[in-house]
């Protein structure tokens, strides 16, 4: 099939399971006039003419190509601030403290949904984004379902959550065994026969337990506080053999033959392999969404409330719908853009890999992650901390 194909039939089953997921509550207790906000025109517009040529960006680890910077500077003379997170938790705490510095920030779209109702966000101001049509129209409709009418966010790059391995460190302690299986990481005998070589698990409960709920025939977006009380048994059960939480280091890690098994995002495990690859050190990574199911996710741009100059961000969020701008980040970053004008420049190694664009078959294991409500992320965040301490 061709890869453009593939490319719009993926964003049409993401448009499907992400409006199954909408949720009418307000997770921040908030309401949607709470979430207005002046225009990026006229709120901070101190950099409207001839201002503060500078931008202060949060993203993703590992996000972004390896010169998009340095040439949106050159091209633009505003001076980037590029600082980086792992985990959609982090990111929203800094939010919800407010008066962050920052004029992009990365939220994922399951997480975007509460923090336009608690009004961390300005609406986009479309004048300012000559190149927005660009933007693939079914991911657009699917983000409308948490941002109705796209008036906060842009989306960047969308992707799956499964395991990265090392296939020669996993098959001999694992001979003859289905490594498509989230038992890689959740059966306490298989990870005990793994703990020589590294295992290391995403440190985000957002992602981590729903993995959990994968691994024991559960929904993965349920609230049930039974399934939540499963899912962290599942997780202690193997703290023992996990040797730490984190949401980036496991990329270098994994090329460098320091871990065997890893939860990841499927772009970072792509990156690993890169990188091992590159670094011809005869460690082959191998990327697999599990065959009891996986979450989809993507990420989306926007720029808080207070964000000293909403002028700059809006060239930076502009500049990246550019099609040979964001197909060059797609290329570095090895995630799938939702630029749907790119998608022809985008490297064939990158557009005709499954792992980046699943096939049909992959496809029907994804679900979306779905938003959830304060009371009942206080409930995640306790028995995170439990996971994680061993207790």
């Amino acid at each position: 099939m061709p890869a453009a194909r593939l490319a719009r039939i993926t964003c049409l089953l993401l448009f499907t399971l992400l409006a199954a997921c909408g949720e009418s509550g307000d997770p921040f207790g908030g309401s949607a006039g709470d979430a207005a906000a002046p225009s990026a025109a006229s709120a901070g517009n101190d950099d409207a003419g001839h201002g503060e040529q500078v931008l202060n960006v949060y993203n993703w680890s590992d996000y972004i190509g390896p010169d998009t910077i340095a040439n949106f500077e050159r091209e633009t003379g505003i001076k980037v601030n590029y600082d980086v997170f792992d985990s959609n938790e982090v990111l929203e705490a800094k939010l919800l403290a407010g008066h962050t510095g920052y004029d992009i920030v990365v939220p994922s779209a399951s997480f975007v949904a509460r923090q336009i109702k608690a009004g961390l966000f300005q609406p986009l101001d479309r004048m300012q984004l000559p190149h927005y049509n660009n933007l693939d129209a079914d991911i657009l409709h699917a983000l409308a379902t948490y941002d109705p009418d796209n008036v906060y966010a842009v989306p960047y790059m969308w992707g799956t959550t499964g395991i990265g391995y090392n296939v020669a460190q996993v098959t001999a302690r694992l001979p003859g065994a289905r490594l498509d299986t989230w038992g890689l990481l959740f059966d306490p005998d298989t990870v005990a026969k793994l703990a020589d070589c590294g295992v290391a698990l995403l440190d985000a409960p957002s992602e981590t337990f729903p993995a959990a709920r994968f691994a024991l025939g559960l929904p993965a977006s349920s609230t049930s506080v039974t399934d939540l009380g499963a899912a962290e048994a599942a997780l202690s059960s193997i703290r023992p053999y996990v040797r730490y939480f984190h949401s980036s280091q496991y990329i270098n890690d994994l090329a460098n033959g320091e871990l065997c098994v890893a939860m990841g995002w499927n772009g970072d495990v792509l990156q690993a392999r890169a990188r091992a690859r590159d670094a011809a050190n005869g460690n082959d990574i191998a990327y697999v969404v599990p065959r009891e199911g996986a979450l989809m996710w993507f990420d989306s741009m926007v720029i808080p409330k207070d964000a000293p100059h909403p002028a700059n961000a809006h060239r930076f969020l502009d500049y990246l719908m550019r099609p040979e701008v964001i197909a060059a980040v797609s290329d570095a970053v090895h995630y799938a853009n939702a630029n749907a004008q790119a998608t022809p420049l985008v490297s064939p190694a990158v557009r005709d890999d499954p792992a980046i664009y699943p096939d049909a078959q992959t496809r029907a294991r994804l679900e979306a992650a779905a938003p959830t409500n304060p009371e009942f992320d206080r409930l995640v965040t306790r028995a995170w901390t439990r996971v994680k301490s061993g207790r």
